[in-house]
């Protein structure tokens, strides 16, 4: 793989996870953060892109505060759509590949088998919508060799996510109503970023779909967490209808959202290991932080 390797987003949670993927495997990158590289600039993307003329970008710049996005649709906007289609037009002047993160939040959770990376998409609410239109701007550009990588229920020890709320809430002794009838696949960020480097040095591009394997509810995500930690919790599983009731203002999210790729045990040269399995390395990561 070349050395000339861009990451966008390092100081997220995914973003952590390549920076530390990188450095197992000895890969030299340049690691930006918003103040190394504000890519809602285009002037600031194409300078860094100028000065570093990257082989490889991998964009990890996110919004993802789901609920809040139903008021704030213009900056969900800058940072899912906007944002990806400057990091495009500099891959794109600049030959760089492109590696991009979207979501299940692109399908509307109307089906009963996984999503395969060719279905048809249809957002439910503004998160998936500027993530969408990410999407398509990106293809639009069309950059050399850019792969779109969709991924669900994204979590790691470096940043706040549900096992992270989980865990502090179950640990005050706080009651948990989880729901119960959202169905997805939780996502370990260190196997996201291992397998798509791995995809990569494969030179895939096109859109894949990376998630652990298997899938659960929420509230069975909830009850396997606070197992792998010991920790003896009042969690009780609810309805999307009730906790909507308690919170009227959540946006819509899709009831079932399992990502599949027929493709990707084949061009991984294996299968991605259950997400029930990741959740001692979580702990493992959790206890060194």
């Amino acid at each position: 793989m070349d050395a000339r390797i861009l990451l966008l987003g390092a100081n997220g949670l995914l973003g952590k996870a390549f920076a530390a993927e990188f450095q197992q495997r000895g890969i030299v990158a340049v690691c930006l953060d918003r103040a190394g590289c504000d890519v809602g600039d285009i002037d600031q993307v194409l300078a860094v892109f100028d000065r570093i003329a990257p082989a490889l970008a991998i964009n990890c710049t996110a919004y993802t505060k789901v609920d809040l996005a139903e008021k704030e649709r213009d900056q969900a906007f800058a940072i899912n759509a906007q944002a990806v289609e400057n990091i495009a037009v500099a891959c794109r002047a600049h030959r760089t590949r492109l590696i991009h993160f979207s979501t299940d939040f692109v399908f509307d959770g109307t089906a009963a088998t996984p999503y395969q990376p060719a279905d048809k998409t249809n957002a439910l609410g503004v998160y998936g919508e500027s993530k969408l239109q990410g999407e398509l701007l990106l293809e639009e550009i069309n950059p050399p060799g850019w792969l779109i990588v969709r991924t669900s229920w994204l979590f790691g020890a470096t940043g706040p996510c549900f096992p992270k709320t989980i865990l502090e809430r179950a640990r005050k002794g706080q009651p948990l109503k989880i729901v119960n009838d959202q169905i997805g696949c939780p996502t370990y960020a260190p196997d996201l970023a291992a397998a798509t480097l791995n995809l990569m040095d494969k030179n895939v591009s096109g859109i894949h779909h990376i998630t652990n394997s298997g899938q659960c509810t929420w509230f069975e995500f909830a009850r396997a967490i606070v197992t792998e930690f010991g920790i003896n919790a009042d969690i009780q599983p609810t309805t999307t209808a009730a906790f909507r009731e308690v919170r009227p203002n959540q946006a819509v999210r899709p009831a079932y959202s399992v990502l599949g790729d027929r493709e990707l045990s084949a061009l991984l040269g294996r299968s991605m290991r259950p997400w029930q399995e990741t959740l001692a390395s979580y702990r493992a990561a959790w206890m060194e932080r």
